[in-house]
């Protein structure tokens, strides 16, 4: 039971994170399930599972507040299916022993990218006219992060959202929406190559439920909270949690373990809580400044 109360409780914050900054609730969700010592084609068939429920509640949330455009989930949804198909027959396919370390290596990288891109990277600027992206651009967008999504149990949102936000003029609001909203194709077609690939036998239900679960709750707060937290103080504490869950597998696989183990975990979580004060006081500066502006 309190494993059940503990994974509804990672659904929530998973979706909350998830639907503020346009990603990270299958990160957060299968990297946590791969602590827990869950095979990861399972932790990732798992966690879709729940995200065909949870990103349509969020898509809706986020049509609602008018965080979409349309333009965008059309061009990504059809490349994004077959991409994130593909990736979860290939996944299944593959011992989860000898794939598992992989996995959490993809997860790793995707983790500090995220601490990159929310710490130092500078947001852009935002106008009122939004440019439209091309076929060309969204197709082999949706076709990669598709396939990471599925292969490492959460990808679309850490691959799609910055690629979008790169694009000067685009709101961002309407690229977190868009990508949520778009994700519910991804990751029913992601289940439908696990239930292929792995059949029914192979996933824990109550799990998944309780994901779930902790996902709709979530859904609609974060579709409205979207406009009002910092998104790079939530970006910066998701990387670290994904860095730090993760960072256990790698190095138990590489021989790891006593007193060295102990020192990587406490040099991390010092880096990790650096990054988050940081973050706030970067962005109560941006604030003063803003302020400043509009007073002066």
């Amino acid at each position: 039971m309190k494993k059940l109360i503990v994974l509804a409780l990672i659904g929530l914050v998973a979706q909350l994170i998830d639907g503020s900054l346009g990603m990270a609730y299958g990160l957060t969700s299968t990297s946590l399930l791969l602590a827990f010592g869950i095979a990861p084609a399972v932790a990732s068939a798992s966690v879709h599972f729940a995200e065909v429920v949870t990103t349509a509640a969020s898509g809706v949330s986020h049509i609602r507040f008018g965080n979409v455009d349309k333009k965008i989930i059309y061009r990504l949804i059809i490349p994004g299916s077959i991409g994130a198909f593909a990736g979860a027959c290939f996944l299944s396919s593959l011992p989860g022993d000898i794939v598992k370390p992989y996995v959490s290596f993809f997860l790793l990288f995707l983790g500090f990218y995220i601490l990159y891109r929310f710490l130092f990277k500078k947001n852009n600027k935002v106008t009122d006219h939004e440019k439209a992206f091309s076929r060309k651009q969204l197709i082999p967008l949706g076709l990669v992060a598709g396939f990471l999504d599925a292969t490492g149990g959460g990808g679309w949102g850490p691959v799609a959202t910055p690629v979008l936000l790169a694009k000067n003029g685009t709101s961002t609001r309407k690229v977190i929406g868009s990508v949520d909203t778009s994700e519910f194709a991804v990751a029913l077609s992601a289940t439908i190559g696990f239930l292929i690939s792995l059949g029914w036998h192979q996933v824990n239900w109550m799990w998944v439920i309780a994901l779930m679960a902790g996902g709709l709750i979530a859904a609609p707060i974060a579709a409205y909270l979207v406009k009002i937290i910092p998104s790079h103080i939530l970006g910066v504490v998701v990387g670290g949690l994904i860095i730090f869950t993760n960072a256990r597998t790698i190095l138990q696989t590489v021989g790891v373990s006593g007193i060295s183990l102990q020192s990587v975990y406490t040099i991390l979580a010092v880096l990790w809580l650096a990054g988050i004060v940081y973050s706030i006081r970067k962005n109560k500066k941006t604030n003063n400044l803003s302020l400043s502006k509009r007073t002066g």
